[in-house]
């Protein structure tokens, strides 16, 4: 990383990838082209659909979007999607109001008593294999570990992963989201921390392609409390998710829905 990427995520950021709300045909697409390619074809958690799209029921009633490089070859890096509730539909559940059912600590909170415009779930993130760096990252769809914000010597950052994460809060912000839930892995909360964004636990583990914890995201208190660091960063995915939804749609190219493999 160079020194004033160090410095200012967003400058490093917008030299590498780009990321936009995938509000047409062609960029979900791309997004359940990288899903299946992630989820069924390396990581086995869906089977394999001979259209070689990961698609479900939720992704009509999804927001959803993609991470791309920012060289000429746009070519597709990872995805993750805002799963909305279906105020019509008081029968409906989110994903994770299902799998963690008996665990979710409803003391903390209990998402059938909240305004259900107002809450979401942040799923299917995934990062194609090329992009996952590190031996032993086969196994997760988005990794993130302690190494990959360096030390002081030698600074990294996460782009990818932090990149998907704050597109999601983006998402989330623009459509009068307040409260995101997700299912993540026991040290994500650690991670976060280290940027100022506060990932609450709110009940026990659940067996769910590994061991994952049911988490929430209060949206306006993340966008206020991140730290100075990461809201160059920010801003820049802040600006690129607007853009897409007024129009200014990126520059399509052969790679942009097909992921290559």
């Amino acid at each position: 990383m160079l020194l004033f990427d160090r410095f200012n995520l967003g400058h490093g950021f917008r030299k590498y990838f780009e990321i936009y709300p995938a509000t047409d045909d062609s960029l979900r697409d791309a997004v359940y082209r990288v899903r299946h390619e992630v989820y069924c074809e390396e990581l086995g958690f869906e089977p394999v659909r001979p259209d070689r799209r990961e698609m479900d029921e939720h992704d009509a009633h999804s927001l959803h979007c993609l991470l791309r490089t920012a060289n000429e070859a746009k070519i597709p890096v990872g995805c993750t999607r805002v799963v909305l509730a279906r105020t019509n539909d008081p029968d409906y559940l989110l994903p994770f109001e299902r799998t963690c059912a008996a665990t979710i600590d409803r003391s903390i909170i209990d998402p059938a008593r909240l305004d259900r415009d107002r809450i979401a779930e942040v799923s299917r993130l995934a990062v194609r294999a090329a992009f996952r760096r590190r031996k032993g990252e086969h196994a997760e769809a988005v990794p993130v570990h302690d190494e990959d914000f360096g030390s002081v010597i030698h600074p990294r950052f996460p782009y990818i992963p932090i990149g998907l994460y704050l597109g999601a809060i983006a998402l989330a912000a623009r459509s009068g989201i307040e409260t995101l839930f997700i299912l993540t892995e026991p040290r994500l909360a650690a991670h976060f921390a280290k940027l100022g964004v506060d990932v609450r636990q709110i009940g026990g583990p659940v067996e769910h392609r590994g061991t994952r914890i049911p988490s929430m995201m209060d949206v306006q208190s993340i966008i206020k409390g991140m730290r100075f660091l990461l809201k160059p960063m920010w801003r820049t995915i802040h600006e690129e998710i607007e853009a897409g939804y007024e129009g200014e749609a990126p520059v399509e190219s052969p790679s942009a829905t097909q992921t290559g493999t």
